[in-house]
């Protein structure tokens, strides 16, 4: 059994230790809200939080980050993920919404280690998310108007 910290709640896991993580949250824990997009970590759209930093959970084995504290999009008590999420609706961020989750983490982590980034801040913290869609202008003004909701 592994022990897992997840959104803040503790679980025990049974999984093999080169199980991904993304499996494990989504067939396991039931947290679909992080997407299997690629499986080889280009995409992005599997990102949650270890410990504050984004990571592609589609290829990180469970067993490194016994542990740690994991994060997903389901963790709606977060006031940034919340200001990013309210900023998606009021963008129309959103087209298919499969990156989304993803997208919001990425833009998460960014404005925990900066309230107040510019275009290319976001840019460059965001390279790793694609979006199908295209609605990188949209996404860039979102990031930018949550910023300011949390005081930036």
């Amino acid at each position: 059994m592994t022990e897992l910290t997840v959104n803040g709640h503790k679980y025990e896991v049974d999984a093999p230790p080169d199980t991904p993580l993304l499996w494990v949250l989504r067939d396991t824990l039931g947290l679909t809200g992080t997407k299997y997009g690629c499986g080889v970590a280009v995409c992005g759209a599997c990102t949650v939080h270890v410990n504050g930093n984004p990571m592609r959970s589609c290829v990180l084995p469970v067993s490194a980050v016994v542990g740690s504290r994991i994060t997903t999009i389901e963790t709606a008590e977060n006031s940034v993920v919340q200001a990013l999420q309210q900023a998606w609706v009021q963008q129309e961020v959103s087209q298919c919404g499969y990156c989304q989750p993803g997208q919001i983490l990425s833009a998460a982590a960014l404005l925990a280690s900066n309230p107040r980034p510019t275009d290319a801040d976001i840019d460059a913290a965001l390279s790793g998310n694609l979006c199908r869609c295209a609605t990188y202008a949209r996404i860039r003004a979102a990031v930018h108007d949550a910023a300011k909701t949390l005081g930036a």
